[in-house]
């Protein structure tokens, strides 16, 4: 008997330069398959790039567009979407405002995410489709993901996730920056190039000490390569692109439409897309440029797979989420030994006191996130380190996470100390009912994990965490002296018990 479940569902990606739509049947068998896929030029990011405000006609168009969209949706029997939106409507300052005018329009709600996200799903589609990804994660690899406004850069090595940052040069944003020089020089091409390495030189020494041996391109904006090059495996190595690369410096957008057989819409971005490669290849030891078939919208479907029919693969993801959060910590000098012990306390106590505080693994993830972070405000000041971490998270991009899901981490983050969250405090203040709680429940966890370690000298071999109707009881097989532990687990107790409901006690085995 066939016991797989099966949906028809839809990813929506709404870029700078195109609308995209996939229809796929996902299986919880892990299959996805693929039933229809829709391309369409938009002015969207034009707009936002020249002017920061999305005109009324780029307006219609897009509802034009996405009217289109939900028909054929409504043509495959479509039972679930998800559309989201990148730099092209992200940056406008005017938002709100399309985003709602869409919904009017078109019935369609668009989740605007950020480069952290999409970077996120980009790397999931990776993962699915890439051959032999886990080998050539481990041999070292810069992935170069090049959007209309800007390029996602990430490396691995042995096989982790190590460095990921969005830096805004995307192809379709330079066309609009540099446009107007492009007929006041003979050598438009290197004054682009000039601009490029100005926004990367800062990176460029870091990024080369990896000695990176695999070169992955992704984006719409590399499309033209899969067209040159037809395979399977779309490798193109590295003569092949340079040579290919001298060609479009000496062409005008005319000649690029003529000589590739290509809309002028693609030939814009053949010169900006070609540079970016250039520049970020030219950091690593890669014989070539992997051009594989993905893109943001596989890597929708594989996130809405994974919630809704295949929870277990989510996990395979996580990782990257945590690798990249170490990172982070190691760029702020963190003591990794007590951070891990930390981490460690923390998720024994969440899992313990489920009962009490009826989290989600969602909330389990922003915990551990901000376990390892907890101390990366001594970077800049060790008196009142709570408070600059906070500063500090709120202005990083974690991978994956949305922006609420960052700025609960960072309010976490700044109560894991002496203070406790308050009405006076502008940036709790701000949170939703909801996320309050969150935050406060994760914070007095946080509170208990840091004490038990407070020395930084790992001073028991196991605790046991029990509960009855009124006390947490946690029973220490301690091998040192826990005098200033105990104390210190005592002070921060108050504030579990006036969150939780439930008064936490420790006993040391005797």
């Amino acid at each position: 008997m066939d016991n797989i479940k099966r949906e028809t569902v839809a990813a929506l990606d709404l870029g700078a330069n195109f609308f995209r739509m996939i229809i796929a049947e996902i299986n919880s068998d892990g299959n996805i398959k693929v039933l229809d896929e829709l391309q369409k030029n938009t002015a969207v990011g034009r707009d936002t790039f020249s002017k920061r405000r999305i005109g009324p006609e780029a307006i219609y168009e897009a509802c034009n567009i996405l009217n289109g969209f939900v028909r054929l949706m409504k043509d495959y029997n479509v039972r679930s979407y998800w559309a989201i939106s990148t730099s092209g409507i992200r940056e406008a300052e005017n938002r709100e405002y399309v985003l709602e005018q869409i919904r009017v329009r078109t019935g369609i709600q668009i989740e605007v995410i950020n480069t952290a996200q999409e970077r996120f799903l980009v790397f999931k589609a990776l993962r699915d489709r890439l051959l032999d990804s886990e080998k050539i994660y481990m041999e070292g690899a810069m992935i170069v993901n090049i959007g209309s406004g800007g390029v996602e850069v990430s490396v691995y090595s042995e096989g982790s996730l190590k460095f990921t940052e969005y830096i805004k040069i995307g192809s379709l944003r330079l066309r609009e920056i540099l446009g107007s020089l492009e007929n006041s020089t003979l050598n438009f091409s290197d004054v682009m190039t000039e601009f490029v390495e100005s926004k990367i030189y800062t990176i460029r020494n870091y990024l080369e000490s990896y000695k990176i041996k695999n070169f992955i391109g992704l984006g719409g904006g590399l499309k033209f390569l899969l067209k040159l090059y037809p395979s399977s495996a779309a490798f193109v190595n590295k003569e092949s692109l340079y040579d290919f690369y001298s060609k479009v410096k000496s062409m005008n957008i005319e000649k690029t439409c003529e000589e590739y057989d290509i809309q002028v819409n693609e030939a814009k971005l053949m010169l900006p897309s070609s540079i970016i490669i250039e520049r970020f290849l030219n950091m690593t030891m890669a014989e070539g440029i992997y051009v594989p078939h993905v893109s943001l919208r596989h890597g929708m479907l594989i996130d809405m797979l994974s919630s809704k029919l295949n929870p277990n693969r989510k996990k395979i993801f996580d990782n990257d989420i945590i690798s990249t959060v170490w990172h982070m910590g190691e760029k702020y000098r963190i003591d990794k030994t007590h951070a891990e012990a930390v981490k460690r306390l923390a998720l024994n106590i969440f899992d313990n006191t489920k009962k009490v505080h009826r989290l989600s693994n969602k909330e389990r993830i922003l915990l551990e996130i901000a376990s390892i972070l907890h101390d990366i405000g001594k970077f800049v000041n060790i008196n009142e380190h709570g408070y600059f971490c906070y500063n500090l998270i709120h202005n990083e991009e974690i991978l994956g996470l949305s922006d609420k899901e960052s700025n609960i981490v960072a309010n976490i983050v700044r109560y894991h100390d002496e203070e406790i969250p308050t009405a006076a405090h502008d940036a709790y203040n701000k949170l939703s009912y909801s996320d309050k709680l969150v935050v406060s429940k994760l914070a007095a966890i946080l509170k208990l994990a840091e004490v038990l370690n407070i020395s930084t000298k790992n001073k028991f071999n196991h605790i046991e965490i029990h509960m009855d109707e009124k006390k947490v009881y946690f029973l220490v097989d301690a091998y040192m002296d826990m005098t200033l532990e105990i104390w210190e687990f005592e002070n921060k107790s108050e504030f579990f018990e006036e969150v939780m409901g439930i008064k936490p006690v420790i006993k040391i085995k005797r």
